[in-house]
């Protein structure tokens, strides 16, 4: 019988998330459920963000928690995509969030978003918080965590940071991070082309996409602001794709998916290689190969493996050999 390729090329090792390219911030009851439907044309190519932490009104942080309990648990998160970020860590709330949240949908969250936290043993505690309330009610699966690095504590500690337990995900957070720095980076570096070509940020961003990959961990950008011209979007994530090695970007408005999702997929030529190959490599039970004439081994298999994946989850059609195969 055929080797699959996890068990050939990865045995033992920790899989690398195979997440959607493209993670959506909603806010209000209202966009959660318009985002979550609009899974039913785009496919489950995204992820869904409920936000705690800037949706919430003040003084009503109880309800907006329990509101999202709701929509995560309904018919709604059929594809089981829906996230939630919780309050920061200074925030009286964050505790409540964890308390309502993981109990109210634990086995439903497709992960918890930990924003501003200025050093590790912030986020360190954090996730102790929510290990321990998912313990307390009966859950025994990780809760995937991800965490926002935008502050000047949160990038010095990234590497630590992208160690800790239960983490999928590093997000960029740029808004925070070019306000932290008192006007010495300026505000049109908010926004293209100064987000990638200011040194501070681009040495911010290739540290934690540097952090997050070392340890197996997905490395996400943040939000284009620009909301009328969704080439935007699609540009913003292509050269943080291509540029810095982001495999993610979040979005903030339903026309930027689309356009992201389209950026951070595979060269459709890569993915015909990847087919070929790794077929081709299946048959000789994951010995050495030609292909085109050239060699091909376990190094290239796992790289062609992991483009597969990505086409995957980014809504390219594989060749039913492929898929017979594979998956």
């Amino acid at each position: 019988m055929p080797i699959h390729p996890d068990a050939a090329l990865f045995s033992g090792e920790k899989a690398f998330p195979n997440l959607p390219a493209c993670e959506h911030f909603a806010g209000s009851e209202k966009l959660i459920g318009k985002a979550l439907a609009l899974m039913d044309s785009l496919g489950p190519v995204f992820n869904v963000t409920c936000d705690c932490e800037d949706g919430a009104p003040a003084g009503r942080e109880r309800e907006h928690a329990e509101m999202i309990v709701a929509m995560v648990n309904s018919d709604a998160n059929r594809h089981q995509l829906a996230g939630a970020r919780i309050h920061d860590f200074t925030h009286s709330h964050w505790r409540a969030d964890v308390d309502i949240l993981v109990p109210g949908c634990g086995e439903r969250l497709a992960y918890l978003t930990l924003p501003k936290c200025t050093a590790v043993e912030q986020a360190a505690e954090m996730i102790e918080t929510i290990q321990q309330a998912a313990g307390k009610a009966g859950i025994t699966r990780e809760i995937p965590i991800h965490i926002l690095i935008e502050t000047h504590g949160a990038l010095r500690d990234v590497h630590r940071m992208a160690s800790l337990p239960w983490l999928q995900v590093l997000d960029f957070g740029l808004m925070d991070f070019v306000s932290g720095h008192h006007g010495a980076i300026p505000a049109a570096c908010m926004r293209s082309p100064g987000q990638f070509e200011h040194r501070l940020i681009a040495r911010a961003k290739s540290e934690l996409v540097a952090a997050a990959l070392a340890q197996g961990v997905i490395p996400a950008h943040n939000v284009t602001l620009d909301l009328k011209n969704p080439y935007a979007a699609y540009a913003d994530a292509r050269r943080a794709r291509m540029e810095f090695g982001f495999l993610r970007q979040w979005s903030i408005h339903p026309s930027q998916i689309q356009p992201i999702v389209d950026a951070m997929k595979p060269d459709h030529g890569e993915v015909v290689t990847a087919v070929a190959i790794l077929l081709a490599a299946q048959a000789a039970d994951w010995g050495p190969i030609q292909h085109a004439g050239e060699l091909h081994d376990r190094a290239t298999y796992r790289y062609y493996w992991e483009v597969l994946g990505k086409a995957r989850v980014t809504g390219v059609t594989l060749p039913q050999a492929a898929e017979t195969a594979f998956f």
